[in-house]
């Protein structure tokens, strides 16, 4: 006689039981209604404006720094006002010069979907890559985007923009595929 190895899954809790339980019913509905995550893309093509804007943000922390040794210096507690006021002036002409792209991470079948559809080339297996970039990058930039982006437009970028820009647009839809905003606890 040969005995047979059963696994047993630990059964479900009533509903009731879990339905009293409002600090359970509570966290499940904030589980349940959490966003996948977006990561942004920014674009300025204007150096000037980007310099102004690092260069406010370096006067901004010298002088909060000068101000934390020297707390009663009041001329210094003024020029940090003076540089604030120009870091948002800064901040504004950044933000009107800038172009924002957004990318939200793909539900879990749907980016294992996309994947699959673009296996990787003979040649690419052997480098250890697990899809195709090349027909991979426009559908997920456009399967990602939340601005709209087409898969004829990522086409587009990916082969007219210079590789580091390009490879940029890439990686922000890629890497939010597997950002993760949590901690795990000792436990």
């Amino acid at each position: 006689m040969t005995a047979t190895k059963t696994t047993q899954t630990k059964p479900e809790p009533p509903a009731q039981a879990v339905a009293a339980d409002a600090h359970w019913a509570a966290t499940r509905e904030k589980l349940r209604n959490r966003q996948r995550p977006i990561a942004v893309l920014t674009i300025c093509d204007d150096p000037d404006v980007k310099k102004a804007l690092e260069d406010a943000r370096f006067l901004v922390r010298r002088l909060t720094a000068s101000l934390e040794s020297e707390p009663d210096d009041a001329e210094l507690a003024r020029d940090l006002a003076t540089a604030q006021q120009a870091l948002d002036a800064a901040q504004t002409d950044f933000d009107e010069a800038a172009i924002m792209l957004r990318f939200q991470a793909l539900r879990r079948p749907d980016w294992e979907d996309l994947k699959a559809k673009h296996p990787p080339t003979e040649a690419q297996a052997e480098d250890n890559l697990v899809v195709n970039v090349d027909t991979l990058g426009p559908e997920l930039i456009a399967a990602s985007s939340l601005d709209g982006i087409t898969a004829d437009d990522a086409k587009y970028y990916l082969e007219e923009w210079g590789d580091g820009e390009a490879s940029a647009l890439f990686n922000t839809a890629w890497h939010v595929q597997s950002n993760a905003r949590m901690e795990l606890g000792k436990g």
